[in-house]
């Protein structure tokens, strides 16, 4: 794991922190790309994460949530400690039943659903399978396939 400390700095609402290019390149090499989604694992004050480096506006990023840093926005201009490797693991996540169900059931939805982007097919999917309760997959559910059919937005975005 390659280690470097870093001032948490800000864009779009979002913490971040830049790495080292030497750092960076070692991990593209691991990696063996340089474009796309790039995941990687660590630590951050010590503290275990799973993220994707993601380049924005002509820089690549490693963006820090809150679960990975307690508060993070309200500590840029910080310096934290991170640590950072290419992350091999699959990340696979499997539709929830209730998802799979709802589009083997409305064929439109499932055509749109298919026509998305991968990575908008999989914030779908994250988002209904890391919900808790019965009542929250089952209202989830209904959204999405709404969402599909253009008639409301969710996870933030408007009709696909």
């Amino acid at each position: 794991m390659y280690k470097f400390n870093a001032i948490l700095e800000i864009i779009v609402g979002n913490p971040f922190v830049f790495i080292p290019s030497e750092i960076l390149d070692e991990v593209f090499r691991k990696a063996n790309k340089r474009k796309g989604y790039i995941p990687v694992k660590g630590t951050i004050n010590g503290k275990s994460y799973q993220q994707t480096l993601v380049k924005y506006s002509g820089d690549w990023r490693l963006y820090v949530n809150m679960e990975m840093l307690k508060n993070s926005p309200k500590r840029i201009g910080e310096e934290i400690e991170v640590g950072i490797e290419f992350d091999p693991s699959d990340r696979t996540i499997e539709p929830h039943p209730k998802l799979t169900k709802a589009l083997s059931e409305n064929k439109e939805a499932k055509e749109v659903f298919d026509e998305l982007s991968p990575s908008r097919q999989k914030e779908i999917v994250r988002y209904i399978s890391h919900l808790k309760s019965e009542k929250s997959i089952d209202k989830n559910v209904t959204r999405a396939i709404h969402f599909l059919l253009g008639k409301e937005r969710f996870v933030g975005r408007d009709k696909p």
